[in-house]
């Protein structure tokens, strides 16, 4: 078994009087995590399934006697997709509070639900953990630097998902169903999404444009749609956990974008899969916008495992020089360029004018090691 790098966070804050949270996008493990966690537990718990109608049933209404029963001598309550159950959050709120003895997990595929139904009932009273797909950093401690950095264009082309990983043979097939429907679970059962073969389409587009500026106006005319609509689809897409948004990087210098944005999959497979197009980096004609978002995606990993507070940008003018990355902590920023083949790289005289302390570094296959998993 591949052991995650949240188990020890997670095992740590046991039993310190508050609820743990567990989010990610459905298939990263989240279940797994957890059973493995209490597996190892030497007091008794049990499993609820907000997939199950009398889980819901149940969970929904309840007192603090009532919940006792359901207990029994259970000291720990692992709820899997929470997000189903209506009044999740006063419910372990009620069990948090006056249940003292008892831990309560509860995972969740859909920020966008789940943090809804408990931030304002369990502020203060809560951890949450974000799981992502597998990492660079956890395949590394399973087998080792150079087995992983073997396997680096297959992660590209076939992505992280423990599913794809475990079965390296049937990847193709896997990622289809995984893209097609089971990662937008959530979202169709939204009322907000009226339209699904609009966010196919929606997806698509995004997908090709992986590693350039995106334009909500310009994606909105390619999709047959309106910006507004393009917004809000992908502001779910973000709370779905399927992508993310990097924007520009802006001091008020002259000529910066500074409204810009970038949009990343969380998954290089996932994106693959919504182009059906699992050919090798040597047929392909978008391998530095594929070893973009896959650089990009392992470091925000590595560094939201290691709880940094590290902010991600791109820097562009009008012009068009360009930075991929810029990284901010604190008062200190250091700018990457991102190349599949070794390449010297020189940062624009602009940005170099404008930002005298930042600091530089060229991130290639031959040192991603350092950069995405920290040895």
């Amino acid at each position: 078994m591949i052991e995650r790098l949240l188990q020890k966070a997670i095992k740590e804050r046991l039993f310190k009087g508050k609820a743990l949270l567990l989010f990610g996008a459905r298939q990263t493990g989240k279940s797994t995590l957890a059973e493995s966690i209490l597996e190892k537990q030497d007091k008794p718990w049990m499993l609820m399934n907000g997939d199950d109608a009398d889980v819901r049933a149940i969970l929904s209404s309840t007192s603090a006697n009532s919940l006792k029963s359901l207990l029994g001598k259970n000291e720990i309550l692992l709820i899997d997709e929470a997000q189903r159950i209506e009044n999740i959050g006063l419910t372990i709120k009620i069990i948090t509070d006056q249940i003292k003895n008892v831990q309560v997990i509860a995972t969740g595929s859909s920020s966008f639900e789940l943090s809804g139904k408990v931030n304002e009932p369990l502020t203060g009273r809560k951890y949450e953990f974000m799981l992502f797909p597998l990492s660079f950093q956890e395949m590394l401690q399973h087998h080792g630097l150079l087995q992983e950095k073997r396997q680096l264009e297959q992660r590209m082309i076939f992505g992280y998902y423990p599913e794809i990983v475990m079965h390296p043979t049937e990847e193709k097939e896997r990622l289809q169903l995984l893209a097609d429907s089971y990662l937008y679970k959530d979202l169709l059962m939204l009322e907000e999404i009226k339209k699904p073969a609009l966010l196919e389409k929606l997806l698509k587009a995004l997908a090709l444009q992986v590693g350039s500026e995106v334009n909500f106006t310009e994606v909105a005319q390619i999709i047959g749609s309106n910006p507004k609509t393009v917004e809000k689809y992908i502001d779910l897409l973000q709370k779905a956990f399927v992508l993310f948004q990097v924007p520009a990087f802006s001091r008020n210098v002259r000529n910066e974008i500074k409204k810009g944005r970038k949009i990343y999959f969380y998954d290089c497979g996932v994106r693959n899969a919504i182009l059906n197009n699992f050919s090798p980096l040597s047929n392909r004609t978008d391998t530095g916008a594929l070893w973009e978002n896959f650089v990009i995606a392992e470091r925000m990993k590595y560094l939201k495992y290691n709880n940094s507070d590290t902010q991600f940008y791109f820097w562009r003018t009008t012009q068009q020089q360009e930075i991929d990355l810029i990284e901010e902590t604190g008062d200190k920023l250091t700018a990457y360029e991102l190349k599949w083949k070794n390449a010297k790289a020189k940062l624009p005289l602009t940005f170099t004018t404008n930002y005298p302390d930042a600091k530089s570094a060229v991130i290639t296959q031959e040192n991603i090691e350092n950069f995405i998993s920290g040895i």
